[in-house]
C-alpha cells in the first residue's frame, strides 16, 4: 500500500470518528514510533512528521556521532567518518538526522500492523471521549431512538449514532416500545463492557421525575421551587416533596398547574403513575401527615428513638393510608424517614 493511500485512509477514519486533527496527528505519530521501536527493540530514535491534509509522511532517523570503530548500535550510532561524508562539519557527540524512505522501513506486514494499531488507538480514543462526555451528564435526560429490542434490554441510539442501553430492570413495568420510537430516560451510569463504552439509561430513577419536573415547570427549572425528595414505586405511585423560596408562590399549585396541566404530561410519560406533590416541611409530624395523603390523620405518636410513628385514623381512612399494594404507606415511610404503624 502506498503511503498516500495509507494516510488518506487514516484521514477518512478521522472524519468517521469525529477526532480533531491534532489528536489524529499525535495518534499517528505514536503508532509509527511504536512500530519502529518494536522493529529496532527501542534502540532507534526516529521523528515521524505527518501532514494528514496533504497525505505527506516523513521519517527521520537520528543517530549520534561516535569515534570510528566504536559503533555498537548502527540504528542509533554513526561513525565520525560516515557522518563527515554526509556533512563535513560534524563532531563526536552531535546528532545526525537523515530522512529515510517509507518503503525501506516498512514492508507490507508492517503497514497492516500500523493500520490495525491505528484503528485500535482511534477506537480507544473515541470510546474514552464518549465515556467522559456521558459521565459528565449522569442524571440528565436524554432522547434516544429505539434501535434493537431484546428480552432483557433495549438498545437506543443518540443523535450521533452512539449506542445507549436501557435494561429491562430500568424500565417502567408498563413500558412498551417499538423500533424507531423516540424514548426519554436519564443517564444512570457509564462503564466498560467488552472494552466498549456502556451507557446505561434509567426510567425508574428518582432523577427521571426530577428532570421531567424541570422540563414541565419553569419555576423548578429556574430554581424558585426546589424538589427536596422523590420516592416512587415505578409505574404505580410517586411522592414528590417540593419547597418554594418565594412565599408568594405555592409550590404544589405551580407543579400541578391549572387543572393539572403541568403534571399531566409527566404522568403520561410515566405510564399513568400517580404522583402526589407534597409541600416539604422540617416539622416531622406535619411531613408524616402530608406524606400519608390522601388519607386524613386523626392523631399520631412519634417514637423518635425507634424512628417509628403510631398513626391513628378513622376506619374509612385506613385503606387510603395503606394504598394499593401497601404503596402509599411504604412511600410515606421512605419520604418521612419513619416506620409507620396504622391504628
Amino acid at each position: 500500500m502506498e503511503v498516500e493511500n495509507l494516510i488518506e485512509s487514516f484521514s477518512e477514519f478521522k472524519e468517521v470518528k469525529n477526532i480533531d486533527r491534532e489528536t489524529m496527528m499525535n495518534i499517528l505519530q505514536d503508532v509509527f514510533k511504536s512500530v519502529l521501536a518494536k522493529k529496532y527493540e527501542e534502540q532507534g530514535d526516529f521523528d515521524v512528521i505527518i501532514n494528514v491534509d496533504k497525505g505527506d509522511l516523513e521519517i527521520w532517523k537520528n543517530r549520534t556521532v561516535v569515534e570510528d570503530g566504536s559503533v555498537e548500535y548502527p540504528i542509533s550510532q554513526i561513525s565520525l567518518s560516515e557522518a563527515l561524508r554526509i556533512e563535513d562539519d560534524y563532531e563526536i557527540g552531535e546528532e545526525v538526522s537523515e530522512q529515510v524512505s517509507f518503503e525501506e522501513e516498512f514492508g507490507r506486514r508492517q503497514v497492516l500492523s500500523i493500520r490495525q494499531h491505528l484503528m485500535a488507538r482511534i477506537s480507544d480514543q473515541h470510546r474514552d471521549e464518549l465515556m467522559k462526555r456521558y459521565e459528565d451528564r449522569i442524571g440528565e435526560i436524554i432522547h434516544g431512538e429505539v434501535y434493537q429490542i431484546w428480552r432483557n434490554e433495549i438498545l437506543l441510539q443518540d443523535d450521533e449514532g452512539n449506542d445507549l442501553s436501557l435494561p429491562k430492570d430500568q424500565q417502567i413495568p408498563k413500558d412498551f416500545f417499538k423500533k424507531g420510537e423516540n424514548v426519554r430516560a436519564v443517564i444512570k451510569e457509564v462503564n466498560l463492557k467488552n472494552n466498549k463504552a456502556n451507557i446505561v439509561l434509567s426510567r425508574i430513577a428518582p432523577e427521571f421525575i426530577m428532570r421531567l419536573f424541570e422540563q414541565e415547570v419553569p419555576e423548578v427549572f429556574d430554581g424558585i421551587i426546589t424538589i427536596k425528595d422523590v420516592v416512587r414505586v415505578p409505574g404505580e405511585r410517586a411522592k414528590v416533596a417540593v419547597e418554594s423560596y418565594d412565599d408568594r408562590i405555592d409550590p404544589v399549585g405551580a407543579c400541578v398547574g391549572m387543572k393539572g396541566s403541568r403534571i399531566h404530561g409527566i404522568v403520561r410519560e410515566l405510564r399513568n403513575e400517580n404522583i402526589d406533590v407534597i409541600n416539604y416541611t422540617t416539622n416531622n409530624q406535619l411531613l408524616i401527615q402530608r406524606s400519608l395523603s390522601p388519607a386524613k390523620v386523626t392523631s399520631m405518636d412519634i417514637l423518635e428513638e425507634e424512628s417509628r410513628v403510631k398513626v391513628y385514623l378513622k376506619p374509612d381512612q385506613v385503606s387510603l393510608a395503606i394504598g394499593r399494594g401497601g404503596n402509599n404507606i411504604k412511600l410515606a415511610g421512605k419520604l418521612s424517614g419513619y416506620e409507620i404503624d396504622v391504628y
